[in-house]
C-alpha cells in the first residue's frame, strides 16, 4: 500500500445556483487526522464526498489533488453517516464485502481480530437487522477498518455510540489508522479536540482553522487544556454563521 499523500482541496460548491461553501483553499496534511465542524447544511457531507469522488447535488468548481500527483481512486476508504450495511449479508460478511467485491480472499484474522475489538465477535453471523443503531455504526466502522487504504473519510462515525463506547471507537480508530490521511466530519467539539491534528470551521464563507491543543491526539480529555480549547470551539461555533 502506497503512502498516505496530503490532499488539497481549491474551490467552492453551488446548489440550485446559489454557494454551499464559499472558496476553500484547504490542506489535509498527511498522516494526520483533519477534523470539520460546521452547522448543518454548511457542506461538511458535500466536502467529504468530493474528496472521495463521490456524486454530490451541486456543481464544484475547483480541483482537489494529492501530494504525490497520483489519482485517489483506489485509495481511500469511506464511512458514510448511514451505516450501508447489506441486510442479507451477515456482519462478518459486510465486514469483509470490499474483498469480496474485488475478488480477493479476505484477511480472515484481521476480520474476527475487528469484530472482537469493537464487540461484536459474538454477533458475527447475524444479519444487520438484529443489531442495534450502536452495533450497526461499530459493524460499519470495522467495515471501513478492514479496508487499510492510505485515506480515510469518516462522515460522523462515532455520532451513535453511547460515551464510554465512543472513547474506545475513537481509540481503536486512531491506532487502526495512524499514519494514514483521515478527514472526519463531526458535530461534537470535544470529539474534534481529541482527535484532530488540525481541526477546520466550514462555514458558508469558507473554511478556517482553529487551534488544537499543543498536545498530540489522542488527547486526555480531562486535560485542563483540552477542556479549554473545546469549550472555546463551542462558543465559537455557536455564532458562527
Amino acid at each position: 500500500m502506497s503512502a498516505a499523500p496530503a490532499i488539497h482541496v481549491s474551490g467552492h460548491h453551488e446548489l440550485a445556483g446559489q454557494p454551499l461553501f464559499a472558496p476553500v483553499d484547504l490542506t489535509l496534511p498527511a498522516g494526520q487526522w483533519t477534523c470539520v465542524l460546521g452547522r448543518s447544511g454548511v457542506g461538511k457531507s458535500t466536502l467529504l464526498r468530493l474528496v472521495a469522488g463521490l456524486e454530490c447535488a451541486g456543481e464544484f468548481r475547483g480541483q482537489i489533488t494529492a501530494s504525490d500527483a497520483k489519482p485517489l481512486d483506489g485509495r481511500i476508504s469511506f464511512m458514510a453517516q448511514s451505516d450501508l450495511l447489506l441486510p442479507w449479508l451477515s456482519v462478518y460478511e459486510n465486514v469483509v464485502l470490499g474483498s469480496r467485491l474485488r475478488g480477493s480472499a479476505p484477511d480472515v484474522t484481521l476480520a474476527n481480530d475487528l469484530l472482537d475489538r469493537v464487540g461484536l465477535a459474538t454477533h458475527r453471523g447475524k444479519p444487520p437487522s438484529a443489531l442495534s443503531g450502536g452495533m450497526r455504526q461499530r459493524a460499519a466502522l470495522a467495515r471501513t477498518l478492514m479496508e487499510d487504504r492510505p485515506v480515510a473519510l469518516l462522515d460522523e462515525p462515532f455520532s451513535a455510540l453511547d460515551a464510554s463506547t465512543r472513547a474506545d471507537m475513537q481509540e481503536l480508530s486512531a491506532r487502526m489508522l495512524q499514519g494514514k490521511t483521515v478527514l472526519v466530519v463531526t458535530h461534537d467539539p470535544a470529539e474534534a479536540v481529541r482527535l484532530g491534528h488540525q481541526i477546520v470551521v466550514l462555514t458558508p464563507m469558507g473554511a478556517n482553522l482553529w487551534q488544537p491543543p499543543n498536545t498530540f491526539p489522542v488527547r486526555d480529555q480531562y486535560a485542563p487544556e483540552t477542556i479549554a480549547c473545546q469549550a472555546a470551539l463551542l462558543s465559537h461555533l455557536r455564532g458562527a454563521r
